[in-house]
C-alpha cells in the first residue's frame, strides 16, 4: 500500500523522475551533490560551472492561506528565503561557499488570488535574504527573473529560483562516503546568530502531508484553492488545528510553526574551510527531499549508514506524527526531523565541524557512523527503542 505521502499525489524519493533524466549527460563528477558541467564560457579545464533548480514547493500555498486569514504578508519573504536556500544549500554540499553566486527568481501566479503586494514581498524577501547573508562571505546576485501569470495551471503561486556559480574544479566536493567515518548532524531548530527569529526545524519539503495533517477542514472549505481537489476528500486538512491556534513552541502559532523559514548553513561552511580543507569532507548530505533517508542516493554499496544519536524529535514534528498517526518509519523519509544538514567525515574533522557551527549557535552532535556493509539494508536509524530499516 501506498504510504500517505504519495497518496497525497507526491513522492520523496521521486523514481519516476530519476527514470526519466537517467540517460542524461550526468556532468563531469556524475555523483555529485549538484550537476557540474565543463566551463562552457571559458573553456578553462581548470574551472566548472554549478547549476541547480529548487523551489518553495506547495509550502507558498500555506503561506497563502495564512496571509489571507491574518493579512500578515510578511511569510511570502519566507517563502522568497525558502526557495533560495533550497538552492544555496545544496550547493554547499558540492563545496560553493563564497565564490560569487548568480540567481534568477521564478513565480508562477494566479492573477485573480495573487496581487503585484504579494510579488513585491517576495522580490523583497530574495534581497533581504541576501543582504543579510553578506557580511557572511556569501554574495548573491541577482541575474533576473520571470513572473507568469498561469492561473489555468498554478492554483495559488509557486517560487522557485535557479543558480549558476563558476568554481575551481579542484574545490568541488563529491560523496566519497568510507566505512569509519562519523555524521555530523547540523541542528535544523533554534535561532542561529544569522537568523533574527526561532525556527522550529520545517524546510521546505514534506509541507503536503505537513499542512494537511496538522490543519483542520475548516483551511479547506475556507481556501479550497489551496489544494488539489482530485486528492482523496479523507488526507484533504484532516487535522485539529486552525492556523493561527498557539502551538505548544513558545512564540508560534501552528501556521508560523510550519511556514518557519528554511534555514541556510552556509555562514557556517564558509567559516569552517577556513580552518579544514575540503578534502578533509568525505560528504556533505542536505537532508532535503528524503529527510533522513536522502543519503541513500549517495552511498559506496560497501558502506551502510546506522543514525543511532539523533536529535530529539522537534515538537513540530511530534505533532505532525500524532495529527496524522503517519508511522515514524515514514515520517523520517518525508521529515529532516531535526536536523537539515550532515557532514560525513573522520571524528577529528567532527570536533572542528562542531566547534564551529557553535559558534554560530548551531546545535552539531554526532548523530552516527559509517560501517562496512554486509546486509542489504543501507541505513538503519535507531530511535529509543524503534530500529527502522532502508
Amino acid at each position: 500500500m501506498k504510504d500517505i505521502y504519495e497518496r497525497r499525489g507526491v513522492s520523496s524519493s521521486k523514481e519516476d523522475v530519476h527514470k526519466a533524466v537517467s540517460k542524461l549527460y550526468k556532468g563531469i563528477f556524475p555523483g555529485a551533490f549538484c550537476k557540474i558541467l565543463p566551463d562552457f564560457f571559458g573553456g578553462d579545464e581548470t574551472r566548472c560551472i554549478v547549476l541547480h533548480g529548487d523551489g518553495a514547493g506547495t509550502k507558498s500555498s500555506l503561506a497563502y492561506a495564512y496571509w489571507r486569514e491574518t493579512g500578515d504578508i510578511s511569510v511570502f519573504k519566507g517563502i522568497a528565503q525558502d526557495a533560495l536556500v533550497m538552492n544555496l544549500d545544496d550547493l554547499l554540499c558540492v563545496g560553493i561557499t563564497t565564490e560569487p553566486i548568480i540567481y534568477s527568481s521564478t513565480i508562477g501566479r494566479n492573477k485573480n488570488l495573487i496581487p503585484g503586494e504579494v510579488i513585491a514581498a517576495v522580490i523583497d524577501g530574495n534581497e533581504e535574504f541576501c543582504n543579510n547573508l553578506f557580511p557572511y562571505g556569501i554574495t548573491m546576485h541577482l541575474g533576473g527573473g520571470e513572473t507568469a501569470d498561469v492561473g489555468d495551471l498554478v492554483r495559488t503561486l509557486i517560487v522557485d529560483a535557479t543558480m549558476v556559480v563558476s568554481a575551481k574544479r579542484e574545490d568541488i566536493i563529491v560523496p566519497n562516503i568510507q566505512a569509519g567515518d562519523v555524521i555530523v548532524g547540523l541542528s535544523s531548530l533554534g535561532e542561529s546568530k544569522y537568523e533574527n527569529v526561532k525556527n522550529s526545524s520545517m524546510g521546505s519539503n514534506g509541507l503536503t502531508s505537513g499542512r494537511h495533517d496538522m490543519f483542520s477542514k475548516i483551511v479547506g472549505q475556507k481556501y479550497p484553492e489551496t489544494y488539489d481537489p482530485l486528492m482523496d476528500e479523507s488526507l484533504v486538512y484532516c487535522g485539529s488545528h486552525n492556523l493561527t491556534d498557539p502551538s505548544p513552541l513558545a512564540g508560534f502559532d501552528y501556521g508560523k510553526l510550519v511556514l518557519s523559514p528554511t534555514r541556510t548553513y552556509a555562514p557556517i561552511f564558509v567559516s569552517l574551510f577556513k580552518q579544514i580543507k575540503k578534502t578533509d569532507v568525505h560528504a556533505i548530505i542536505h537532508c532535503s527531499g528524503g529527510g533522513q533517508t536522502k543519503v541513500l542516493g549517495f552511498l559506496n554499496e560497501n558502506v551502510k549508514i546506522i543514525k543511532d544519536n539523533l536529535y530529539p524529535t522537534p515538537v513540530l514534528f511530534s505533532e505532525i506524527q500524532k495529527a496524522s498517526n503517519t508511522s515514524w518509519r515514514e515520517m523520517y523519509k518525508n521529515f529532516n526531523m531535526g536536523h537539515r544538514m550532515e557532514v560525513y567525515c573522520s571524528r577529528d574533522i567532527a570536533y572542528s565541524v562542531m566547534s564551529v557551527a557553535s559558534q554560530f549557535n548551531v546545535d552539531a552532535r554526532i548523530v552516527g557512523k559509517c560501517v562496512n556493509r554486509n546486509s542489504e539494508n543501507a541505513l538503519t536509524i535507531i530511535k529509543d527503542l524503534d530500529m527502522y530499516e532502508y
